[in-house]
C-alpha cells in the first residue's frame, strides 16, 4: 500500500473529486480526514470509507475561515496523532456565479479558491515540519494555465494563483522534506448534470476540443493525486501536472 500508516486531510472531500481522492487514498492505507462545509454529505464518504475497511473522519470545515482550520488541525492530530498529508481540493466554480463582473464574486471565488488553499499550507505545513516532511497536492484547474472565455473571471485567476503558491512554497519548504504539486484537471463529467455542463452544447464542445475526445472520470484524477502524494513521487516537487486528455498540449 502506497500511504501505509499515512494521515491524509482531503478539503473538499465529501463529493465530487474529493470523495474520490479520499476513496482511493484510503484503500492505499491512509487514515484520511475529509473536510467540507457540506455536513451530510460529509457523513455520507466517511461512512462509505469505514464501510470498505478504511479509517475516515469528517470534520466539518470552511477553508476559508482561519478558526475552522485551527479545529480541523486539532481534530486531526488528535484522532491520528500526526499529519502526513494535505490535498486542497475544496474550490468553487466560475459558473457559481451568474454576474461575471460581481466584485462579490470575486471576492468569494479568491476566498475558497486560493485564500483556502493558502490557509491549508500555512496550517498544515508546520505538522509536516514535526515529521520531518510530508507531501502538499494543490488543486488547481488547466484554467490557472490557459484562459477561458466563460464563466467569472476569478476562476481563472484563482487557479492560476494556486499554481505560482504551490511553486513558491515548494521552493520554500523543499530542503525541509516537504514536497508541493499542483493537479490541474481537465472537463470531467458532469456531477448530476450541474452548472454550464448541464447545457448539451457546451459538453460537446468541451468533448471537441479533448484530445482524447471524452471527458475525464474523478478517479482518474484521484489517482493522479495518489501518485504525487506518495513515495513514488519523492524526487518531485513545484510541478503542475495536467490531467486533461491532452487539453492544454495542443
Amino acid at each position: 500500500m502506497k500511504l501505509r500508516d499515512k494521515t491524509a486531510i482531503i478539503t473538499g472531500g465529501a463529493q465530487g473529486l474529493g470523495a474520490s481522492i479520499a476513496e482511493v487514498f484510503s484503500q492505499e492505507g491512509a487514515s484520511v480526514v475529509i473536510a467540507d462545509v457540506q455536513v451530510e454529505l460529509g457523513h455520507s464518504i466517511e461512512k462509505a470509507v469505514k464501510t470498505m475497511g478504511g479509517d475516515a473522519l469528517f470534520v466539518s470545515t470552511d477553508v476559508t475561515d482561519e478558526q475552522s482550520w485551527e479545529n480541523l488541525i486539532n481534530t486531526s492530530r488528535e484522532a491520528y496523532g500526526r499529519i502526513d498529508i494535505l490535498v486542497n481540493n475544496a474550490g468553487i466554480s466560475g459558473h457559481s456565479e451568474t454576474d461575471h463582473n460581481s466584485t462579490a464574486g470575486w471576492n468569494r471565488l479568491m476566498a475558497t479558491n486560493i485564500t483556502g488553499t493558502y490557509f491549508g499550507c500555512k496550517y498544515v505545513i508546520p505538522e509536516l515540519l514535526k515529521n520531518g516532511g510530508g507531501a502538499i497536492v494543490n488543486i488547481s484547474s488547466i484554467m490557472g494555465l490557459v484562459g477561458g472565455e466563460e464563466g467569472h473571471p476569478a476562476y481563472g485567476a484563482s487557479k492560476g494563483a494556486v499554481r505560482s503558491l504551490t511553486k513558491t512554497l515548494a521552493v520554500r519548504y523543499g530542503d525541509r522534506g516537504i514536497r508541493i504539486n499542483s493537479i490541474h484537471p481537465g472537463f470531467l463529467a458532469p456531477m448530476k448534470g450541474v452548472g454550464a455542463l448541464a447545457d448539451t452544447n457546451i459538453r460537446k464542445r468541451n468533448i471537441d476540443i479533448t484530445p482524447l475526445q471524452r471527458f475525464g472520470d474523478y478517479i482518474e484524477v484521484a489517482k493522479a493525486v495518489l501518485f504525487l502524494a506518495s513515495d513514488d513521487a519523492s524526487f518531485i516537487t513545484g510541478v503542475e501536472l495536467p490531467v486533461d486528455g491532452g487539453f492544454t498540449g495542443i
